[in-house]
């Protein structure tokens, strides 16, 4: 069977295992059933996920003139703390930036690789702890507006990480930490204007992702310049697809190119 399509980030379920969905304009695969089948990945063309057009993705699945004008690729998206609608003041687009940034979000911990902080809606949980490929999680603060939780994280990653090493997580290399115990290591670091949102009734919240074989030396799939890979399908982590053989592909990162895939 055949599907073409343009990438975009693959939709969870928070089920046990986790089940992920590769969603196509027109189809969708549910990848759990395609574990253990050989799928042959193509690159077709790109098609920037704004303006649809077929030209190179510069960044967050958009070509480089929609990266640099349209408000979902702002600088607040990637850095919460730059986020200014609360003032009522526009940077590219403020009824969007209202609709995002004024939202309750949380700031959180994720242990993937490490221990480190983050930022998310609270609409995204636990979904954007999936995509980390976090085994666990656990609420710091629940803000009402973006630039609270922006600098809540800023003034933490000064003593936690807010990173994750993509291989170790993708090689399950990992160690089992008492997040609550970190939670309130780091309490004493929130800032003043977020301490009244502090949250430690919380527990930790435990994601199963479904692997059947981690890589041992994960190598990572550039289909632009491969145009195609072969490989049988070993297990979902994140929003990586990893194969037999220690190839492994970023969905998220590959988002705007339209590819054909063939299941064997």
């Amino acid at each position: 069977m055949t599907y073409q399509g343009v990438l975009t980030k693959m939709g969870t379920e928070f089920e046990s295992p986790i089940q992920y969905y590769l969603v196509f304009e027109d189809d969708f695969l549910n990848m759990n059933q395609l574990l253990g089948k050989t799928i042959t990945l193509q690159f077709v063309k790109y098609q920037c996920l704004n303006c649809k057009l077929d030209k190179p993705i510069y960044r967050q699945g958009f070509c480089k003139n929609c990266f640099f004008e349209i408000p979902q690729a702002a600088a607040w998206i990637m850095r919460p703390e730059l986020s200014t609608a609360h003032l009522d003041k526009e940077d590219r687009d403020l009824e969007y930036e209202k609709a995002v940034q004024l939202k309750p979000h949380i700031v959180y911990l994720a242990n993937s690789s490490n221990v480190k902080v983050g930022v998310t809606r609270k609409t995204q949980v636990p979904t954007r702890w999936i995509d980390q490929g976090a085994h666990e999680a656990i609420e710091i603060v629940e803000v009402p507006n973006r630039y609270l939780a922006g600098i809540t994280e800023v003034a933490l990653k000064k003593h936690v990480a807010d990173k994750t090493n993509w291989r170790k997580m993708l090689k399950n290399d990992i160690e089992d930490e008492s997040l609550a115990t970190w939670r309130t290591r780091l309490k004493q670091y929130i800032p003043e204007e977020a301490m009244d949102y502090f949250m430690d009734n919380k527990i930790e919240t435990n994601i199963n992702f479904p692997v059947s074989r981690y890589p041992e030396k994960p190598k990572s799939l550039n289909i632009k310049k491969e145009l195609q890979y072969k490989g049988k399908l070993a297990g979902i982590k994140g929003q990586y697809l990893i194969f037999d053989d220690d190839t492994v592909f970023n969905v998220r990162s590959n988002e705007g190119l339209v590819v054909k895939i063939t299941i064997d």
